[in-house]
């Protein structure tokens, strides 16, 4: 148990641990020979309450924190990155209810949220806008008291089982830059809403992610989320503040996983009479796994330890996601030489472990944006904390009134 941790940590550990073990791990197989969206076992995932786990216990959630989500997640993606990584994006489409909801929308949408009868998702990224949003081209455009948005949106998470999304829009001209941009609560059923046909990727099989087309979407007013013009924050506190967290904690399963397929092969692999962890190098190439996972987990848990807290932690955030994603990486090329050929049979877990772990970087920026972040950081030339003005809505001790800062392009 790590110095964040609480017994109540570990017992919500202990509880994830056994029902991925008994729940999950024997599905595992068939989501990777369908490759098809898994959507039985992502039900029962939600089921167990844990989407709510930091939506407030006035709305039917757990108010456990961000260190709680990291475990619940981790522990997951342990045994399916798929699984691990579809209650990561359904927990990114509670943020935006979380930071920006009116009581009202709160009140209808948080509770079957944190019971698991709804999944929710949140849709920014466009074919041609990824990291700067400020160039995305869907738009929406008022009529009366609805609002109709028309446009595309790409590698959706939990696309095809969500139940509402979370539609990010320019609702004016880009020439405004942040203000351009409008957050919309789209029900999946709505008409003019369409799912492309899901075509699988590399890997994270049985976890959707996939792409919307919106064809004169009409929304009511009272599925703005947010002000008109707040998009911009919508999309990049979920980001910043759910999104890094949620990625780095599915990272951090994935790598203990390989670190202990790792483990198990050099002890079960012989040569010439001795266990493979007799060799120096195959001993020299575990160490350096094991201080990997050490050090993304401290990593991972210091930052999340001071989300629930309340304190400013963005650069946390930034390099607990940089760090386990690209020590990730590192550790897979270590494993893939230390199992030589046998990495590359389907036949064994850390095949598919390899191909999960390239699913980690690109969302919530990659590790180019996230270095280029820290830089803003270091020289001075960032717009403020994400986390200073929204951490104080899942802090479970806020230490002070935030801050109302406007931000642009803070992400």
């Amino acid at each position: 148990m790590s110095v964040f941790e609480t017994e109540d940590h570990q017992h919500l550990r202990e509880t994830v641990r056994a029902y991925a073990a008994s729940e999950i791990a024997p599905r595992v197989a068939r989501m990777e020979s369908s490759q098809a969206v898994d959507v039985e076992t992502s039900t029962s995932i939600a089921r167990q309450g844990w989407i709510g786990v930091t939506i407030p216990r006035e709305y039917g959630g757990m108010g456990a924190g961000h260190l709680a989500k990291t475990i619940v997640i981790e522990e997951l993606a342990r045994v399916s990155g798929a699984m691990g990584a579809m209650v990561q994006a359904s927990q990114l489409g509670t943020a935006k209810m979380l930071h920006f909801g009116t009581e009202e929308q709160k009140r209808r949408w948080l509770p079957p949220i944190a019971t698991g009868e709804c999944l929710p998702t949140i849709a920014v990224t466009e074919p041609g806008s990824g990291g700067n949003v400020l160039d995305m081209e869907a738009t929406a455009h008022r009529e009366g008291d609805e609002w109709v948005l028309n446009g595309r949106k790409v590698y959706v998470g939990n696309s095809h089982i969500g139940h509402v999304h979370g539609i990010v829009v320019r609702t004016g001209p880009k020439a405004k830059r942040s203000r351009s941009l409008t957050a919309f609560l789209v029900e999946h059923d709505r008409p003019g809403l369409r799912l492309v046909p899901y075509e699988p990727c590399l890997g994270l099989h049985g976890f959707s992610f996939g792409d919307l087309i919106l064809e004169d979407v009409r929304v009511p007013t009272a599925n703005m989320i947010g002000g008109e013009g707040d998009g911009l924050d919508v999309a990049y506190s979920s980001s910043v503040l759910y999104g890094r967290p949620n990625l780095t904690a599915v990272a951090l399963g994935i790598h203990q996983a390989l670190l202990d397929e790792t483990i198990a092969f050099a002890k079960q692999r012989h040569r010439r009479g001795a266990p493979l962890t007799k060799l120096s190098t195959i001993e020299q190439r575990i160490g350096q796994i094991q201080q990997r996972v050490m050090t993304s987990r401290t990593l991972a848990y210091q930052a999340v330890h001071m989300l629930d807290h309340g304190l400013p932690c963005d650069d946390e955030l930034v390099v607990a996601k940089q760090y386990g994603v690209e020590s990730l990486w590192e550790s897979a090329l270590a494993a893939m030489k230390i199992h030589a050929a046998a990495a590359l049979r389907r036949d064994r877990p850390i095949e598919r472990l390899v191909r999960d772990a390239f699913h980690i970087d690109a969302p919530a920026g990659t590790g180019d944006i996230q270095l280029h972040r820290l830089a803003e950081s270091a020289l001075d030339t960032s717009k403020g904390q994400w986390s200073r003005r929204f951490a104080h809505s899942t802090a479970l001790h806020p230490p002070s009134k935030p801050s109302t800062t406007t931000q642009e392009d803070a992400a």
